[in-house]
């Protein structure tokens, strides 16, 4: 009997965040979430619970664990491979019409998962000690369709098969629908105490000049100086013939106390994305308000929608007008653009059908809540004898986040940045059961984890580079994320936040 597919229409409001409370304080929930609805980029969201598989990948060895821990397996073979045969062994054939998502793998891959694919030293610490994978395999989902504001609820009848698998779709399809449309779980009253925090008066209104306030509350990974003496590095390496651009990141961390999803909520309203997204990963929590697409598998379609080039939007109209016309007409964003989208024509072209590889678009400006950002795109066919995991080895991490050429550009942020990635400038999104993926790149993220907040934000260098300019993009790429998590009015090396 072939794996069975239900569907059905859930009469709710299409409120993601609202539906995804009803969900929360059960095992392993996520939601992946467009709060910016900007065309096709905006129009479904997808949440869920409880998988039926967990994945997981930490210094090499790969764990896959059943529901209920049911039974556990660890080794070290590659993670590409071991996803490959567990997707595979989980195929479900796609029904017209069907939501984009019917069932698939859920998560996040760490940047260091670069390390499985290439050959990089290892001078970085790994303070966090985080998986580079983290994956939970959903046989049933709520997707919102935000174009005709229904609510769609998809169950397959996995991992069994036969009639036992179907009556497990249509016992997880049940509860699902009972917990989306009853009352909220008694465990979500557990988090509204949590929920007041609006700003966090130990750092508001501040000055530092080394990224410390009160001994230690708020820290970054570099000083003023320490960065800009690294971009400056940076542009020796390009002179030198090393490299043309890369991507340099500082971490900042804070305490952090409250609740992860009145966070997630907080960042949503300040700065809503087309890829957002919440990951309760038990011991810790991913949040992103990510507005670059990495990967996009449809039926074969590959797309790719690198950024490069930011501006912060001004206070007032003009200085909108302004800051954004700099953006468009300038050189060294559009020349760093060029080289990442050469770069990606190079990482699809190993998996997709020769002469399939196309650029509609080199150059956009794209309006968020607190920047503009130049935009490219590019699309490409798969190759029949490939599949998402192929596609994803193939193009990881993404090379907007890295440099080019791409390997050495990871040699040199490893030289440079005295911290591990972990899971930003990797990916989030889904493998899915049908064979279609999609994938954000994991910037404007946050994890929550042992009682501190830790968040990256970087640029791309060039021979061009400005170390100044360099270091106040970075803090207008942070300020967002510092002020959902209640910091406001902080002055860093005379640049206010």
């Amino acid at each position: 009997m072939p794996t069975a597919l239900l569907i059905e229409e859930l009469p709710a409001a299409a409120d993601p965040p609202g539906l995804f409370e009803k969900i929360r304080d059960l095992r392993l929930p996520f939601l992946l979430e467009s709060s910016l609805r900007k065309g096709r980029m905006g129009r479904y969201s997808i949440l869920g619970a409880e998988p039926f598989l967990t994945v997981s990948e930490k210094h090499g060895k790969i764990r896959i664990t059943a529901e209920n821990a049911s039974a556990q397996e660890e080794n070290e073979a590659n993670p590409f491979d071991v996803l490959k045969e567990l997707i595979s062994s989980h195929r479900l054939l796609r029904t017209a019409p069907a939501p984009p998502f019917i069932g698939g793998a859920v998560g996040y891959f760490g940047y260091d998962l670069a390390r499985r694919i290439e050959r990089l030293p290892s001078l970085s610490s790994d303070d966090l000690g985080l998986p580079e994978i983290h994956l939970g395999f959903y046989d049933a989902a709520a997707v919102v369709d935000h174009f005709s504001h229904r609510v769609y609820l998809v169950a397959a009848s996995l991992p069994e098969r036969g009639s036992a698998g179907l009556r497990r779709a249509k016992e997880k399809l049940k509860r699902l629908r009972g917990a989306l449309s009853g009352r909220l779980l008694s465990g979500t009253v557990r988090h509204e105490a949590a929920a007041g925090f609006e700003e966090n008066p130990a750092v508001s209104g501040q000055r530092f000049s080394l990224l410390r306030v009160r001994d230690g509350f708020l820290t970054s990974t570099f000083s003023p100086p320490a960065f800009k003496a690294a971009v400056e590095r940076v542009r020796e390496y390009i002179a030198a013939g090393d490299i043309f651009v890369i991507n340099l990141a500082q971490r900042f961390s804070l305490p952090f106390f409250g609740d992860p999803w009145v966070l997630y909520r907080s960042l949503r309203s300040i700065s809503p994305a087309p890829f957002a997204a919440y990951l309760d990963c038990e011991d810790f929590t991913v949040i992103s308000a990510s507005p670059e697409l990495f990967l996009r598998l449809r039926d074969g379609r590959v797309e790719t929608r690198p950024i490069k080039g930011t501006r912060p939007r001004g206070d007032t109209p003009e200085t909108d007008r302004r800051l954004r016309e700099e953006l468009w007409q300038s050189a060294k964003d559009r020349a760093e653009l060029a080289m990442v989208v050469d770069m990606l024509r190079s990482d699809l072209g190993k998996v997709c059908l020769p002469g399939s590889i196309q650029v509609p678009e080199l150059y956009r400006i794209e309006d968020y809540a607190t920047v503009f950002q130049l935009v490219a795109t590019v699309e490409g066919r798969l190759d029949s004898r490939c599949n998402a995991v192929d596609l994803l080895r193939a193009c990881f991490p993404g090379g907007s986040v890295t440099g080019a050429p791409k390997v050495r550009s990871m040699q040199i942020i490893e030289e440079l940045e005295p911290v591990r990635r972990g899971i930003y400038t990797g990916a989030i999104g889904y493998l899915g059961f049908d064979g279609n993926a999609d994938m954000s790149i994991a910037i404007r993220s946050v994890v929550c984890h042992k009682n501190r907040a830790w968040f990256h934000a970087g640029g791309g260098i060039t021979i061009d580079s400005d170390p100044e300019a360099e270091y106040r993009e970075t803090l207008d790429k942070a300020r967002a994320l510092l002020k959902a998590l209640g910091v406001n009015g902080l002055e860093v090396d005379g640049w206010r936040l």
